[in-house]
C-alpha cells in the first residue's frame, strides 16, 4: 500500500509540474524582451503611426520594435527583401529606439 501511495504522488508532481510549464514557457516565449540589435542590413523607417521594417540580408531575421516607455513589438520573421510594418511612436512623446533580435513565439 504505501508503494502505490509513493507511486501516485510521484505521478500526480511529474503531471502538475508538465501542465504548469507548459504555458509559462509558452508566454515566455510571447514575453520574452528583446535580444540584441539587429544586423546592420535591417533597416527601420518610423513615424507617429507605423514603423516599416525591411530586410536588406541575405537570411531570415526575427525582428521586434523597442520603443522608449519600455515596451516592444511582437517578434516577426522576415525573410530577405522582405517588410514588415509594426506600430509607430504615436503622439504621447515615445520613441522608436530601433531594431532587436528576437525569437519568434511557438505555434
Amino acid at each position: 500500500m504505501p508503494q502505490m501511495l509513493a507511486h501516485a504522488l510521484a505521478t500526480a508532481a511529474v503531471t502538475l509540474t508538465a501542465l504548469l510549464t507548459i504555458p509559462v514557457a509558452a508566454h515566455a516565449a510571447d514575453d520574452a524582451p528583446p535580444g540584441t540589435a539587429a544586423p546592420d542590413c535591417v533597416h527601420h523607417y518610423a513615424d507617429r503611426r507605423y514603423t516599416t521594417v525591411v530586410n536588406d540580408c541575405d537570411s531570415p531575421v526575427s525582428v521586434t520594435v523597442a520603443y522608449s516607455d519600455g515596451r516592444w513589438a511582437p517578434c516577426r520573421t522576415l525573410a530577405p527583401r522582405d517588410t514588415a510594418t509594426f506600430a509607430g511612436h504615436g503622439f504621447d512623446g515615445t520613441q522608436v529606439l530601433g531594431l532587436d533580435t528576437c525569437l519568434p513565439a511557438a505555434s
